[in-house]
């Protein structure tokens, strides 16, 4: 899931919600689209493989 943030930047968040913090993981943060793109199919191909 990816979000835009008020300074511009792109944050990848995880899907599920985590149960103690109802709240969801930082992936990483991302100055384009395309590249928080491509790092949310680089974690997809490794949670796959």
């Amino acid at each position: 899931m990816i979000r835009k943030l008020k300074s511009g930047k792109y944050r990848i968040y995880s899907r599920k919600v985590d149960p103690k913090t109802h709240k969801r993981h930082n992936l990483g943060t991302f100055d384009s689209l395309d590249a928080a793109k491509q790092h949310e199919r680089e974690i997809q191909y490794f949670k796959h493989h």
